[in-house]
């Protein structure tokens, strides 16, 4: 979803109980947020400057508090209002899944006719009301050491990632924190430092912990690493390779229908193995820990990227055992859950499948999932245009490139792109690949800032004119055109009304297997037959042929309401033929 786009979305949705996440990676954007929610709320506000000796941290947990007021505030006046007269309580309880227990005693409690009885009832279904949680998201390689004031290395309590996760451990939230993008050590130690990331006497966990992982294994690995410190995972969190939004980390080649085949086989494997490590640890520090396995609650195995139907959602839930699903981009199209600008919006709806790709912009250097025709693509044009490609690198959050310099420094920077096309220009390779790399250096533009913009922009912080907005939707995002409105959305999903993408619309599996052949034919043009790259792209090769076969079998099962099997069978056979004619080359 980008810095920017879910940045506010506990204030607008959290009070009807829907979960969402803020990403905290970019804390100057918290800080220019917290000031114009404590004006529209009159929340006293007291700016924290750059200049502040743990500032990062400071604005992070300032910001999440404000954020928790306001959602606390509009939860308890929801609750106070009357039920049945079409208020934002009865959407409330309209807007749950139907098998929903607390939907359920609404439904009953409306046939009621007794006056008194109903009144009754209604306090007990208002006291077990809850708000939606305010998780946050922290990437974790995103983890940048700071210079201080002398330009030296500051110690590793003050990197970019270590500092977000104090800003969120040091603010009254009871919820989870979602890592992401990578394994990091360091961050992960750095969790055993905060109590609220372990069981309280009560045997309750006040900030608990979601993985992202890509597999499995990845899973397995970092689940042990976490509760040898005896910390636990309460959800790991799968997402497709490359059917989703933001940054796209592709597999070698294993299709979401494998990943999700090993977790519902090997799933009790994950407590199996965490658990007596997470008991050891508690021993050791004389804390107490549940002693039955019932009140140990197992981790919860979810999955996002691509979804865009019920029927799609129904064979995750049913079919995979999986305990939920998130679904991202779409609402970017739902005003009241996102903050997307104007001229932003109209482009996601406008949007058809050929507008939406695998880009290369990111200064990380790992695929991109991106829009054509943004106000950051315009910009980065603009400047290339001028004689003057780059960013002046306000922010510095993705800083990691020590080619030239002693400090890192961004890709995406002025100063590393001329460098970098200079060395380029006065290299011995021949002029095509001179202009082939220069481009690919010039591609890159500044995401810190960037995927902020169109938030601001439609806070009215910024004016429309500055443009450079970003944004980083799944693929999926094509098939829904125009804005909707929360209910519409939710309704789509729970499967309530008519499917608000048309019936042929490919399956997500079907898709993420395109991409993959897509991603694949890429990296067969730019490897000059070089033969260890060749391996890799056929080890990939061997592991779509299997998710292929798994997705055949799916194809000849029952669809679910809406879900188009047939466009499984049809995409595997072609993109078969596609494989055979890129490694044919090979042959």
């Amino acid at each position: 979803m980008g810095t920017g786009h879910s940045i506010d979305s506990p204030i607008r949705v959290a009070h009807l109980g829907i979960h969402s996440v803020i990403s905290i990676v970019d804390d100057l954007l918290c800080e220019k947020i917290r000031k114009h929610y404590s004006t529209e709320y009159q929340i006293p506000y007291k700016n924290i400057p750059r200049s502040a000796g743990d500032g990062r941290a400071e604005r992070i947990t300032a910001y999440l508090d404000t954020v928790s007021d306001i959602v606390n505030q509009k939860f308890e006046d929801l609750k106070e209002s009357p039920l049945f007269t079409g208020s934002q309580k009865d959407r409330y309880f309209n807007l749950l899944p139907d098998g929903n227990p607390l939907k359920k005693s609404y439904e009953f409690i409306s046939s009621l006719g007794d006056k008194e009885s109903r009144e009754h009832y209604i306090r007990e279904l208002t006291d077990k009301m809850t708000p939606g949680a305010i998780d946050v998201n922290i990437m974790a390689k995103v983890d940048a050491l700071r210079l201080d004031n002398d330009d030296q290395p500051m110690s590793s309590e003050f990197s970019d990632a270590s500092a977000a996760l104090r800003g969120f451990a040091n603010s009254k939230l009871e919820s989870s924190v979602v890592l992401s993008a990578g394994f990091n050590p360091r961050l992960y130690n750095y969790l055993s430092e905060f109590r609220d990331f372990y069981r309280d006497q009560s045997g309750k966990i006040k900030k608990k912990i979601i993985l992202k992982v890509s597999d499995f294994r990845s899973a397995l690995i970092q689940g042990k690493y976490l509760a040898k410190k005896g910390l636990e995972v309460a959800e790991f969190r799968i997402e497709s390779g490359l059917n989703c939004g933001g940054h796209a980390f592709a597999s070698d080649g294993h299709l979401l229908p494998i990943l999700l085949q090993e977790f519902r086989e090997k799933r009790e494997q994950l407590q199996a193995s965490f658990q007596p490590l997470i008991q050891k640890f508690y021993e050791s520090r004389g804390w107490d820990y549940p002693s039955n396995d019932s009140d140990v609650a197992k981790a919860r195995i979810t999955v996002q990227g691509g979804i865009g139907t019920h029927g799609e959602l129904q064979r995750l839930l049913n079919d995979f055992e999986m305990d939920g699903t998130g679904w991202g981009s779409p609402f970017l199209l739902v005003p009241e859950a996102t903050c997307v600008d104007d001229f932003t919006s109209d482009l996601l709806a406008e949007a058809g499948e050929s507008e939406l790709y695998l880009s290369g912009v990111s200064p990380l250097g790992v695929p991109f999932n991106n829009i054509r025709g943004s106000g950051s693509e315009i910009h980065t044009k603009e400047l290339i245009d001028k004689g003057k490609p780059g960013s002046k690198c306000p922010k510095g959050f993705l800083v990691s490139n020590t080619e030239f310099t002693e400090n890192p420094i961004c890709t995406a920077s002025a100063e590393y792109q001329i460098l970098k096309v200079n060395q380029i220009q006065d290299s011995d390779m021949p002029q095509m690949k001179k202009e082939r790399e220069k481009k690919k250096v010039l591609a890159k533009t500044c995401l810190c800032t960037n995927l902020g913009t169109g938030s601001l922009i439609r806070l009215g912080i910024m004016k429309p004119s500055y443009g450079r907005q970003a944004i980083c939707p799944g693929p999926n995002v094509a098939w829904f055109d125009r804005q909707y409105s929360l209910d519409e959305m939710v309704n789509h999903i729970y499967g309530r009304q008519e499917s608000l993408v048309p019936s042929k619309r490919p399956h997500m599996f079907a898709k993420e297997l395109v991409m993959y052949v897509d991603y694949i034919k890429e990296l067969s043009e730019q490897i000059d037959e070089d033969e260890q790259e060749w391996k890799k792209l056929i080890k990939m090769r061997r592991n779509l042929d299997k998710g292929m076969e798994l997705c055949l079998q799916i194809s000849e099962e029952k669809p679910y309401k809406g879900e188009n099997l047939e466009s499984i069978r049809t995409t595997v056979e072609k993109q078969q033929e596609r494989l055979d004619e890129i490694f044919a080359v090979t042959a």
